[in-house]
This record gives structure tokens, sequence and C-alpha cells, in this order.
């Protein structure tokens, strides 16, 4: 009869919960990105030719905006349904690539086409990956 007060009872969502740590790859991840992303929009820029300010400081800014908008949207996705966070992905992912492929000097259609067409896969395969992680 007293089997039923050494099993654990289940609490209802986060009760005790503690508060979150920040791990070193909350910031890392973003950063790293941001620095790839940042150098590889400076070579395309480059074609070919010497580096200049001005390729570096579009490499700066699109590198930092990348860090930036990754850090946040790591801050923010626990708490946004599973539907939305692969949506949010995909769309910073389209923008990013769209974004790359406009420097390439191709025409806006082509740019928008393959950050959409990109968009459309992360979402699709980051809302594959985020149900089959929760049911």
């Amino acid at each position: 009869m007293a089997t039923h007060a050494a099993m654990p009872g289940r609490r209802g969502g986060r009760a005790h919960a503690r508060p979150r740590r920040r791990t070193a790859l909350a910031w890392a991840l973003p950063l790293v990105l941001g620095v790839v992303y940042g150098f590889y929009a400076a070579f395309i820029r480059r074609d070919g030719g010497p580096s200049t300010g001005g390729q570096v400081l579009l490499g700066l800014v699109s590198g930092a905006a990348l860090a930036v908008l990754c850090f946040a949207l790591g801050r923010i996705q626990h708490a946004l349904p599973r539907e939305l966070r692969a949506a949010a992905y995909g769309a910073l992912t389209a923008c990013a690539i769209g974004f790359l492929v406009s420097l390439t000097d191709t025409s806006v259609l082509r740019s928008t086409a393959l950050g959409l067409a990109v968009g459309v896969g992360v979402l699709c395969v980051s809302y594959y990956a985020l149900y089959a992680r929760e049911s």
C-alpha cells in the first residue's frame, strides 16, 4: 500500500524550474555564423579585384546584422510554437541567401527565387525536425 508514496509525481509544466543558463554556444554560434557570412559577402563583392574599405564595411555590417538576428532568434525560439519557429528559420535563411545572391549583380528575380527556394527548403526541414523531436 505504500507504493504510491514512493512513486514520483508529475508536475504540471515547469513549476519549480530554474532559470535557463546561457551556454557559450548561445553566443558563439551566431558570432561564427556572422563572421563567416560577413567574409563571404565581402568576398563576393570583391569580384577578383583589390579589397576596398567599402567591401570591408559591407562585410562587417552584413555579418553583424546576421549575428544579431541569429542571436535574437535563438533567445526567443523556445517561446514560439514549432510552426512559427520553422517559419522564422526559413525567413531568416531566405533573406540571408537572397542578399548574398543579390551581391553577385544578377537580377532581382533570380535572387528572390533562390532565396525563396532555400527558405522553403529550410522551413520544411526545420518543421520536420521540430515535429519529430517534440512528438
